[in-house]
């Protein structure tokens, strides 16, 4: 049995070993360290110990739910839902914090960026050291021909691009954040208008020839616009504070072995 496996009790209470195994398939790690996978569930099931432990002292009775159509909460389940409710209050964000948010990081809360932007797409898989290197070599050669005469961007679109954007040259028509994978849109980013980038730009959908052509960087929202999704996200900050705080107190008085609850 590998040295991590140790005995791992809260308050007496015994968690196999078995039920920590099966847990830890829920928290993935590397492969080279299952340890990490182990500690985490020796972790998450320690805290649900403790959260049983203590809707019992209050003499909590199971009340299950229904939580998706045909599914229904198990007795244990619905004990940790009905502690965390009873026992985990925050505090709720003021108008002033949900002000202070939003001026501390207006950039947040910007309408989308709007690009016009034209590709040529050269399908190879990442993993494909063979593929990648042929599609390098021909995306280069497509550079050196658009850097001798841009308007040859059209053409090599038209004849070569996998992206059904080849009827249009390449030209993808109006985006905004978010529609294209992250790769791309840091590339759009990164170019001025008319600009197109000096290296091929790779993706899980293979090898791209970008040019930007226009980009309108959206303005901050107002407040009032805003202000109801900053609140929802302080709110559950909050909560997720007041739960740590709550698990914390319960490790503080208990007695725990074999896994460390510091992390919770």
């Amino acid at each position: 049995m590998t040295p991590f496996l140790a005995k791992v009790t809260v308050n007496g209470e015994i968690i196999s070993a078995e039920a920590i195994a099966d847990e830890a398939q829920n928290h993935p790690a590397p492969k080279a360290k299952p340890g990490l996978a182990w500690t985490a569930a020796a972790r998450a099931l320690a805290i649900r110990v403790l959260l049983l432990q203590e809707a019992r002292r209050r003499g909590l009775i199971p009340d299950p739910q229904e939580v998706a159509v045909g599914k229904v909460e198990t007795p244990d389940e619905a004990l940790v839902r009905q502690i965390v409710d009873l026992a985990v209050e925050p505090k709720a964000p003021t108008e002033a914090e949900v002000l202070a948010s939003y001026e501390a990081t207006p950039d947040r809360w910007r309408a989308p960026t709007l690009y016009e932007a034209a590709h040529i797409l050269l399908p190879v898989r990442p993993d494909d050291p063979v593929g990648l290197t042929a599609a390098q070599a021909q995306a280069e050669a497509f550079l050196t021909a658009i850097r001798r005469d841009p308007r040859a961007f059209d053409a090599l679109a038209r004849e070569n691009s996998a992206c059904s954007s080849r009827e249009a040259g390449g030209r993808l028509g109006q985006l905004i954040s978010g529609d294209t994978v992250p790769e791309f849109e840091a590339a759009m980013d990164a170019l001025t208008e008319g600009e197109i980038a000096a290296l091929p730009i790779l993706t899980r959908y293979g090898l791209h020839i970008i040019r930007l052509d226009a980009r309108a960087i959206g303005a901050v929202l107002p407040f009032d616009t805003v202000a109801p999704r900053i609140r929802e996200l302080l709110e559950k900050a909050a909560w997720a504070k007041a739960a740590r705080d709550f698990v914390a107190e319960l490790a503080a008085s208990a007695e725990v072995t074999g896994v460390t609850l510091k992390a919770a």
